[in-house]
């Protein structure tokens, strides 16, 4: 008889793919709504100075939200929704990656940390240039700006539309750093999210194995997975927040070297500098971790193959 606290792994040959895709972009469009107010903040806490602006996570929120308003919230959101095509890039290179992987080894662990490192390395060629964009228009302020660029009409605080504003930073890239300035901090990016997703994966399922021996047989897996996630989260946050710190001040300050970025930091802030925005990261992936992983593991079951469907303990 099947124990049931053995978490059945759904594997890329197991899915009915349109509908995988299909789910899959209208799941990651209600995550990305969810979530991109604090990555927003997240990224303005790394590139401050200190605490010259904000004095944390809750106090960015506030001051945003009175500045700004809402919309505050989602400065650079319709630019970054581009990135859809790189998180459909990311799950196709895992599962394919896992099924590649599985020819040479059955070890789950060395599946999941070969598959998220080689999805990740895929997606950050995409979202790179995508970010650089973003992260310029998450910078600007009434009034001022914490960026290189400021887009026209701030300064007397009337804006110009989205994609006017979105067309007036890549112009101001592209007139001060070329077709290069799309990939500054591209070096940096691999450096953080490939050990992030490399990370990620193998514990989000040693974590979601614990859990299945620590709790009853009738237990839901979706529960252990729903808990797993932003453990796994947490603990790839902490060991990659440095890098994501220097990543971010590479690219919005258009700094050109990862090691004097980090003596810099270290230099004007000491080594709690390299922790700026962890809190940020943490509240903003737990949620969204927890959305992402259920949504996930639904999207798969729901994608299973028609005669797989029975087949499945959840």
């Amino acid at each position: 008889m099947e124990d049931k606290r053995n978490i059945q792994i759904i594997e890329w040959e197991h899915l009915d793919k349109k509908k995988f895709y299909v789910f899959g972009v209208a799941m990651t469009m209600m995550i990305r709504v969810s979530v991109y107010p604090f990555t927003l903040i997240r990224t303005r806490l790394q590139v401050q100075k200190g605490k010259s602006l904000y004095h944390g996570t809750f106090d960015a929120f506030i001051k945003i939200l009175r500045a700004d308003g809402v919309t505050g919230l989602y400065r650079g959101f319709l630019v970054n929704t581009f990135t859809l095509i790189s998180g459909q890039c990311y799950v196709t290179t895992y599962e394919l990656t896992r099924k590649f992987v599985a020819d040479y080894s059955q070890s789950n662990t060395v599946k999941s940390l070969v598959a998220g490192g080689s999805a990740s390395l895929v997606a950050q060629s995409i979202t790179v240039p995508i970010d650089v964009v973003s992260q310029h228009l998450m910078m600007q302020r009434k009034g001022e700006k914490m960026g290189r660029f400021q887009v026209r009409g701030n300064s007397g605080g009337q804006g110009v539309v989205a994609f006017g504003q979105t067309k007036d930073i890549i112009r101001q890239i592209l007139r001060a750093d070329g077709l290069r300035g799309f990939y500054r901090g591209y070096v940096a990016s691999l450096l953080t999210y490939i050990p992030n997703s490399a990370v990620w994966w193998p514990f989000y399922h040693f974590y979601a194995e614990q859990l299945s021996y620590l709790c009853p047989k009738e237990c839901p897996h979706i529960v252990f997975q729903a808990i797993s996630g932003p453990l796994a989260a947490a603990t790839a946050s902490i060991l990659t927040n440095p890098m994501d710190v220097i990543r971010t001040r590479v690219q919005v300050e258009g700094k050109n070297s990862i090691i004097l970025t980090f003596r810099q930091l270290m230099a004007e802030e000491g080594p709690w500098g390299l922790m700026k925005g962890l809190s940020a990261r943490i509240i903003s992936s737990t949620p969204s971790t927890i959305v992402i992983v259920v949504g996930y593991e639904s999207l798969k079951k729901l994608s299973l193959r028609p005669e797989l469907v029975d087949s499945r303990h959840w």
